[in-house]
């Protein structure tokens, strides 16, 4: 029995790109046993971890960081299906459109109504200086 076409990695081993499949869970059951066993190896899991960004949620700019690698091509792999790939990158293309257009939109939003609180502010301001001024201490 020849290894050679098992170089490349097969199918029915376990090849190092099936790591990157491995949910959350077990990559945190990993690191935790290995903490056990030694810690340096422990440490390591982490930074991989950290470093590969499995553990994306841990971060606070988890949308941005993950848009970002999205915009630098770092898609998932094509299926094989020309049609299908087309139709996917397509409509990706689309919902990213929209989902910034929606953000753009939402920040418009969030400008008027902080305009509009600022506005009743100076209106109650410059109508508390017409009158008599508030004292310092209201207590």
């Amino acid at each position: 029995m020849s290894y050679a076409s098992d170089a490349s990695g097969s199918q029915n081993g376990f090849g190092l790109e099936r790591l990157d499949d491995l949910p959350k869970g077990a990559w945190i059951a990993i690191m935790v046993v290995a903490f056990i066993l030694a810690w340096p190896i422990g440490l390591l899991v982490l930074g991989y971890l950290l470093w590969s960004g499995k553990m994306q949620s841990w971060r606070s700019d988890y949308r941005c960081s993950k848009r970002s690698r999205r915009r630098h091509g770092r898609r998932s792999r094509p299926t094989g299906n020309s049609a299908f790939d087309g139709y996917r990158s397509e409509t990706l293309k689309r919902l990213e459109e929209e989902q910034e257009a929606f953000e753009a939109f939402l920040a418009q939003l969030r400008q008027a109504k902080d305009q509009k609180e600022f506005d009743e502010f100076m209106a109650m301001r410059t109508r508390g200086d017409e009158g008599s001024s508030p004292s310092p201490t209201s207590a």
